[in-house]
């Protein structure tokens, strides 16, 4: 990275949401822009999570670039390995390879307020940029729990998100702790192999079956001969979910239904009462994430498959104890255990506009705009922000609603000329925030009577929109300047006094206009 670079636009991260934005800002007419990514190559959280059997639970055509369809996406639902090319594959179409900045973990992001700039070091040097565009993800740094006695555990530890492919599992008394996404796809993929599979439920899941299958060579010709069959097919997909939004968001009474299907998925798999007893969730469906899988309870049954109903309390050695106080003895521990969603990491090294971390000012919550801009911040926005999250379609179409919203306020600083930053007012995101907080208040995953990794420590829900992909599209489509405060940089010293009115007078004016 050359020294002191200056760029206009500076992403961070490679995953769905820093390609998108790349993409877009090329789409826009801007090539001076990087994309900074701590890795060694593209694909964030699809990159990153390579455990054994990975799979989205999100239909192909759905889970995809509207505006970079494949036809030859080989499974309705596709496997790691596929997103992974895919986003690859993105990379060189759209010829963002000139902007990646590989092994460039961002170490701290400062504002210069003299500058309108932001001042970026990273693990492989130092650059500006008018605006930052943070795509590093709610995925994107595991959480492992603190267990007391996990410092001494003499065998294998690895979280899910970090597998460690060189460490043979075969033969192996394994702990699993957790039952989320990732758990119930690693526990069908492992035990075939394994000695003995100890798995610590802490909360059961709802799980529904996976209705996978192989897409044919007849549909993949279609779909490279016709590609409005493509969208035909995305379009249809989209809209099935785009109507059950309404049983999530305001009348969760409705999944009754839903909930007596996942029962007897649960009934058929699982004929011990007392098994099936530990794995019946007490909440409502959909409270938590709902899990797809055909596999996951009928492996359960296994002989070398031992379910604890209790998290995991503590290590002794190579004992692991759970919270009941079963003890069992493993070789290998795997956490299961989720990613720091509601507390993201890269806050603690964004310093604004005030001197203050972007953590410190969501100490009581995460908050931004239309899920993208911070007061305080100016001219930073964050891709997959706060309650952008979706609770049962693609986030891939969030992400392209943020995107359209990246690149209008792109367009309104062009339109407001010379050196400009816009900074959210404390106010519209406050009214902003109200009204998400206001509509989650009825949504089932306020109402469910389970604990997520939906809520913060507060107990807010900080990660999920309440409402559908439309309105989210609508509400993101334009940047609304009266929302934001616009800064010019401040007249240099020894400037005549007419000059520094003027610049006065150009805010006022920039403030009245807004």
């Amino acid at each position: 990275m050359a020294e002191h670079e200056h760029v206009r636009v500076a992403v961070i991260g490679s995953g769905f949401g820093g390609l998108g934005a790349a993409v877009r800002l090329r789409r826009e007419g801007i090539t001076d822009f990087v994309v900074l990514e701590r890795a060694d190559s593209v694909g964030g959280t699809w990159r990153d999570n390579s455990y054994p059997g990975c799979a989205c639970d999100v239909p192909s055509h759905l889970y995809s670039f509207s505006f970079a369809p494949n036809p030859d996406w080989p499974r309705t639902f596709s496997g790691q390995e596929h997103i992974r090319a895919y986003l690859e594959h993105v990379t060189d179409v759209f010829g963002l390879r000139p902007h990646l900045r590989f092994g460039a973990e961002v170490k701290l992001m400062t504002w210069d307020p003299e500058r309108l700039r932001w001042d970026i070091e990273t693990t492989n040097g130092s650059l500006s940029a008018d605006i930052v565009v943070s795509a590093t993800g709610p995925l994107s740094d595991p959480k492992i729990p603190d267990i007391p006695g996990l410092e001494s555990f003499p065998g294998k530890v690895f979280h899910s998100a970090r597998w460690d492919h060189d460490y043979d599992l075969s033969g192996k008394r394994v702990a699993m702790v957790g039952t989320g996404a990732s758990a119930i796809q690693i526990v069908p993929a492992i035990q075939p192999r394994v000695a003995k599979l100890t798995l610590f439920q802490r909360t059961p899941p709802w799980v529904m079956p996976r209705m996978d299958r192989a897409i044919s060579g007849a549909e993949r010709r279609l779909h490279r001969a016709l590609p409005f069959t493509t969208q035909l097919r995305r379009g249809l997909l989209w809209g099935i979910r785009e109507l059950q939004v309404q049983a999530f968001t305001k009348h969760p009474d409705e999944l009754g239904f839903v909930e007596q299907l996942a029962r007897r998925n649960i009934a058929r798999a699982i004929k011990d009462p007392a098994l099936r007893a530990k794995l019946t969730p007490d909440y409502r469906i959909g409270c938590k994430r709902i899990l797809l899988s055909s596999t996951y309870y009928p492996t359960l049954v296994k002989p070398n498959v031992d379910v604890v109903a209790g998290g995991l309390s503590e290590i002794r050695g190579s004992t692991v104890v759970a919270a009941d106080g079963s003890a069992a003895e493993v070789d290998a521990i795997v956490f299961g255990t989720g990613f720091h969603v509601t507390d993201m990491p890269i806050a603690e090294r964004v310093v604004g506009a005030e001197g203050r971390t972007l953590a410190e000012s969501w100490k009581d919550g995460m908050q931004a705009l239309r899920g993208a801009s911070a007061a305080g911040f100016p001219n930073w926005m964050t891709v997959i922000g706060p309650n952008t999250g979706l609770g049962n379609s693609s986030m891939i179409l969030m992400i392209e609603s943020q995107l359209n919203y990246m690149a209008d306020y792109v367009r309104q600083l062009d339109v407001l000329g010379g050196r400009a930053a816009l900074d959210a007012r404390p106010g519209a995101v406050e009214a902003w925030n109200r009204m998400v907080q206001e509509r989650m208040k009825r949504t089932v995953w306020n109402t469910g009577g389970c604990t997520s990794w939906y809520l913060d420590a507060s107990g807010r829900n900080t990660t999920i929109w309440p409402g559908t992909t439309t309105e989210f599209r609508k509400a993101t489509r334009r940047v609304d300047l009266a929302e934001y405060e616009v800064l010019r940089a401040p007249a240099r010293t020894g400037a005549t006094q007419s000059a520094s009115q003027s610049a006065t007078q150009d805010v006022t004016k920039a403030e009245v206009a807004s």
